[in-house]
């Protein structure tokens, strides 16, 4: 097998043995069986045999006991074991039994719907052919039809899928927007609405996750107003707290079933830490070129591969130089990530099922359960985020009974760097809870809201698990707001606006950014991102890669919410530069800390793309910057911050081990520097751009830091005028990292993973000068989130384990002074800070600052 000669090929590779971090196997397992339930409908049994299947999974078996003993369900078991016919068989077999029966199916994205449609139409179509030569069944067909109802589902459509169809798929986004609000219209489907099906339940969590509760809410709500109380079946990955989860969601007991008897094959998991370049600077190899290097293997091989990469930027980079390096069809590669148009999708979806791509390169938009076939492996550019993930993504390979295998390839980044070090905590930690906040006031008054517009609200009547008195404060809130009026005890909507099309279920933002491109026939749109996206991926200048295309954006029109683009041949890609202050709104809770106080509270953070850098492709050497001038985006959040107290700093300073104090230039430095601007002619010495709105700047060629006397540093020749987009260039190169820099660096690194989290769930800033600690150096790091959802709280009460875990993490880095993966790089010439970041972390630990020598 393909799969089994590279391992013996890499096995027996010296140099490459030397890169493998860990190498897990996991023994092939056999399919453990249960006989077809006697109480199965006779005619769903003989289309079941019509499709091979004699005999169910053992979980299958469990799930359909637990069902019918009207039991509310969840199911965790592991990728391709057959979870679909966990909830399809007791579906089926109510609707042969009452043909009146309706049930509701709940896919995360439009994608899997659209993929569970086929899947469940050729059960329908075997009952079919069952029916053919039953007269008493001869009408099953139309009975069974499923439908999908989601947005792209036609105006036209939608009436006879109303009113007819037994079995509904569609996502939470289409149930709060578009189903709820016109509940009278479903009133015959909510009427005999027998199973709500929640598929991917490990994927609700977080702001989604809560918002989908309330959704559930609401649904539930309006079933028990029509007289039905639905039964409820959900399935999941593998994660530390489903029934947890299932519970807060649903707000009813649920019943685990976990005995998964499906078939799998031999799986590898192997940790890849690619080699070390420069030991002194501790640099590796770039993971992006060392996944590359690994896939092209795979490919070349015969071996079907998945790639995921973490970013849609990273999709595209690494979607290029496999084209350019594997040996076969460069358009057997595609790419697949959200931004590519629905119709993309569902082609590479079917020519992967088909077999007739060599790989795909994919975002996590792949990690769900779409049906792609037998992908033989899985290279994962970086940690996924999530050890549920991981376990996810690595899950893509082996969907046969064939050896597969899972690379993950480790990154520069701190947290990359420790799980390479510390495999265990991958490969021997349970994966991690998915947690929700349903109650978290600003998505509950949203949902209070929509209710109250479906339905009028009773007072004293409870949301879900809240209590009515709660509920009244919120409906009393309402209606001091004038959107509801109180008659006889019920509460009325009475605003004009339609509620629910102004909350999105999403943590990114409800509007999107269509992308056009001029073409021979008129405009062209190629894709889209989401509004706040589009601020950092196409602001005007940037470079934005699609299906390895390259494209310059021309404009950005926020209004419209169009950007231009038009394709380019390049050798480079941009990065955007941001602006981050962070502001408290409230405090609500401290305590003191060895050599700090720790806080969290609530807080405002701005954000303002300013800028972008060109890098230069395989070589990241930077070209040039640029400035762009887009509106600023504001978070109402939570936050957990760190602010040093004065001792801590004085004691760092008084051992040459603190270089956050502001730079004091000396009482000659005006006069100096309108002599160098002046010798300059108020040009920029690095681009020649005369000094007209913006004042320029003037720059220390030497860091001022590294003289004994501001004299010195202040000489002419050490000056030089620059612009402030080529100052901020010169900068990097010369960049000295703080102490404290540092300490934000490893502690942003490291906090998703011991929250268990993904990384874009928390922000981090660090200011030596901070607000939030009344002038204070203050590292925080916050809830990505609108509102938050309680992670930073959590860091609050992990205050010391962090503090512990990224002293070991830069500990053990062998660089000299800093690099990607402990405290973050210095410039070319500058300084990177880890003496600096040790010293400080060892004060936030030990009770004295021992010497650093």
């Amino acid at each position: 097998m393909p799969v089994d000669r590279l391992i013996s090929r890499w096995k027996a590779d010296p140099v490459a043995l030397e890169n493998f971090a860990a190498w897990q196997t996991t023994p092939a397992q056999p399919p453990r069986f249960a006989p077809m339930p006697e109480t199965l409908h006779p005619s769903l049994a003989q289309a079941l045999r019509q499709q091979g299947i004699t005999q169910l999974y053992t979980h299958q078996a469990s799930a359909w006991r637990a069902i019918q003993a009207n039991h509310n369900v969840v199911v965790v078991t592991g990728t391709a074991s057959g979870k679909t016919l966990c909830y399809n068989l007791p579906v089926m077999d109510a609707l042969l039994r009452d043909p009146s029966a309706r049930a509701l199916y709940l896919f995360p994205t439009k994608a899997l719907a659209q993929d569970q449609h086929q899947t469940l139409s050729s059960l329908t179509q075997a009952l079919a052919q069952v029916s053919s030569a039953n007269p008493a069944d001869h009408k099953m067909d139309a009975i069974l039809a499923p439908a999908i109802y989601d947005g792209d589902t036609p105006a036209s459509a939608r009436p006879a899928i109303r009113s007819k169809a037994p079995i509904i798929l569609s996502n939470p986004d289409m149930v709060h927007t578009g189903i709820l609000p016109h509940h009278t219209l479903w009133a015959e489907f909510f009427r005999h609405l027998r199973f709500i099906i929640l598929d991917e339940l490990h994927t609700y969590r977080g702001v989604f996750g809560s918002h989908v509760a309330n959704v559930i809410r609401r649904l539930k709500r309006i079933a028990r107003f029509y007289g039905s109380q639905p039964q409820f079946i959900l399935t999941s990955a593998t994660i530390a707290n489903p029934v947890e989860l299932a519970e807060a969601i649903i707000e009813a007991p649920v019943e685990l079933v976990t005995n998964d008897g499906s078939a799998r094959g031999e799986r590898h998991f192997i940790i890849y830490n690619p080699p070390i370049t420069d030991p002194n600077l501790g640099l590796r190899k770039s993971a992006t070129l060392e996944s590359v290097m690994l896939a092209t293997d795979l490919i070349d091989e015969g071996v079907q591969t998945i790639v995921f990469g973490r970013t849609r930027r990273t999709v595209e980079i690494l979607l290029s130089y496999l084209r350019q390096y594997t040996h076969g069809n460069p358009d057997n590669i595609r790419g697949y990530r959200s931004g590519y148009l629905p119709r993309d999708r569902r082609v590479i979806e079917r020519d992967l099922r088909r077999g007739q791509l060599q790989a795909v390169v994919a975002t996590n938009a792949l990690e769900l359960g779409i049906d792609i076939g037998a992908m033989g492996a899985a290279v994962m550019v970086g940690y996924p985020g999530t050890i549920a993930a991981t376990l996810q993504q690595a899950g893509r390979a082996g969907r046969k009974t064939d050896a597969s295998l899972a690379v993950m390839v480790a990154t520069a980044d701190a947290l990359d760097q420790f799980l390479a070090r510390h495999p265990d905590y991958l490969i021997g930690q349970s994966p991690e809870q998915a947690l929700i906040q349903p109650n978290n006031l600003l998505i509950l008054l949203q949902h209070i809201r929509c209710a109250s517009f479906e339905l009028p609200f009773y007072r004293g009547e409870a949301f879900g698990n809240l209590p009515g008195d709660q509920v009244l404060e919120f409906l009393d809130t309402l209606t001091q707001a004038g959107e509801l009026h109180m008659n006889r005890d019920r509460y009325f909507w009475t605003a004009d606006q339609y509620p629910s099309s102004a909350v999105s279920l999403r943590s990114a933002s409800p509007d999107a950014v269509l992308l056009r491109v001029e073409g021979e026939e008129g405009p062209v749109t190629i894709g889209q991102v989401d509004f706040e996206s589009a601020m950092w991926m196409v602001h005007p200048q940037a470079i934005y890669l699609h299906e390895a295309q390259t494209y310059l954006v021309d404009d950005l029109n926020l209004a419209e919410k169009i950007a231009y683009l038009h394709p380019v041949d390049v050798d480079y890609y941009t990065q955007p530069h941001r602006e981050t202050t962070v502001e408290k709104v409230a405090g609500l809770k401290e305590a003191p800390a060895q050599g700090c106080t720790q806080s969290y509270g609530e807080l405002i953070v701005t954000t303002q793309v300013i800028g972008y850098r060109q890098v230069r492709w395989y070589t990241y050497e930077t070209l040039g910057n640029g400035l762009v001038d887009l509106p600023p985006t504001k978070l109402d959040t939570t936050g957990y911050w760190i602010t040093l107290d004065d001792a801590t700093v004085e004691a760092l300073r008084a051992q040459a081990l603190w270089n956050n104090d502001a730079n004091d230039y000396g009482p000659t430095w005006p006069a100096q520097r309108l002599r160098a601007l002046e010798r300059d002619g108020h040009r920029c010495q690095v681009c020649g751009a005369l000094e007209i709105n913006r004042p320029h700047h003037v720059h220390h060629k030497k860091p001022f830091r590294t003289f004994t006397s501001a004299e010195a540093a202040n000489q002419l020749d050490n000056l030089i005028t620059v612009c402030p987009s080529c100052h901020r260039r010169v900068e990097q190169a010369l960049h000295i990292r703080s102490g404290l820099a540092g300490l934000a660096y490893v502690l942003g690194n490291l906090a998703p993973f011991f929250v268990m989290c993904d990384r874009g769930d928390l922000g981090i800033h660090s200011d030596p000068q901070s607000p939030l600690g009344d002038g204070r150096p203050t590292v925080v790091i916050y809830d990505n989130i609108q509102a938050g959802i309680g992670l930073s709280e959590r860091l609050f009460d992990l205050h010391h384990e962090l503090i512990l875990r990224a002293r070991e993490v830069v500990g053990a880095c062998p660089c000299l002074d800093g690099c990607p993966s402990c405290v973050g790089p210095g410039g070319e010439n500058g300084a990177g800070g880890k003496r600096e970041t040790l010293a400080l972390l060892e004060a936030l630990i030990e009770s004295s600052i021992p010497s650093i020598n």
